[in-house]
């Protein structure tokens, strides 16, 4: 009744003490993914710099993707001098993912299907992992908290590689690139240790995944082995237990990247300062 109640009158406030908790658990569970995402934005920043993107252009691509794998994808290739379609097609393989993300979100979110969807686009891997209550439903206000403060950080980010990218240097140079796997790495091991308690399906799901990626990153464009790995982990879990989880749709993205930066398909002129 409580759910029926909730979905016929969303509320657009954290209004109850469980819904301000919820908030407020949420932005402190993403400080450190913020701090991460803060060097990888800023790493994305200098990209752009160096790749001759107006600041305007990058700082808003940031506020509206925020999405950072799409966002180096789609950088690489331009910088390379890639045409508008085959960067926008590369990023969209790389947040093909959200699809069976929302999908599982989406009986979490109350309301008409216009206000689901807003309330949908808050959704990053990070806080849709750690928003997982782990029966297949979602806390939204630690969502809404855990993804408000990497806005943030993800927007100050740019601006500082934007604005800063000729007094930074190559952010390779820096390790920043070792960042973005590690990021999610984090993510699936605490998906992994959540799961021991529900049955250790997702180590092996995971493994399936893992090893779909692997195969084919060196066969694939960019996007393709995070899609890829992704379905088959989600329909590997399906089978088992007919609920899909955020390690299993994760993982893909999650070792994917960490083997196979975006871009890499795509290398950048010697003056572009994309990646190599």
């Amino acid at each position: 009744m409580a759910l029926l109640q909730d979905r016929a009158a969303p509320r657009p406030y954290a209004t109850s003490a469980v819904d301000r908790a919820s908030l407020h658990a949420g932005l402190r569970a993403g400080v450190p993914f913020a701090l991460a995402g803060f060097l990888l934005s800023l790493s994305f920043g200098v990209l752009a710099h160096d790749a001759g993107f107006p600041a305007v252009a990058a700082i808003t691509m940031s506020l509206i993707v925020f999405a950072g794998s799409a966002q180096f994808a789609a950088v690489s290739i331009l910088a390379a001098g890639g045409g508008v379609g085959a960067a926008v097609g590369a990023a969209a393989l790389m947040n093909a993912r959200f699809l069976p993300m929302g999908v599982a979100l989406a009986p979490s979110l109350p309301g008409r299907p216009l206000w689901r969807a807003a309330q949908g686009q808050t959704v990053v891997d990070s806080s849709w992992a750690l928003a997982n209550r782990g029966d297949g439903s979602f806390d939204r206000w630690f969502l809404f908290g855990c993804s408000g403060v990497q806005y943030v950080t993800w927007t100050l980010g740019t601006v500082a590689g934007v604005f800063g990218g000729g007094v930074i240097g190559d952010p390779h140079a820096l390790g920043l690139d070792a960042i973005y796997p590690a990021f999610f790495l984090a993510i699936l091991i605490a998906e992994l240790r959540a799961d021991r308690a529900g049955g250790g399906l997702a180590p092996r799901v995971a493994a399936a995944g893992a090893l779909v990626a692997l195969v084919l990153v060196p066969l694939t464009p960019p996007g393709v082995p995070v899609l890829t790995a992704s379905v088959v982990a989600l329909v590997g879990l399906r089978a088992g237990t007919g609920t899909p989880d955020a390690a299993d749709i994760a993982v893909g993205e999650d070792l994917t990247l960490g083997l196979h930066p975006p871009g890499a398909d795509t290398p950048a002129e010697p003056d572009a300062g994309g990646p190599r």
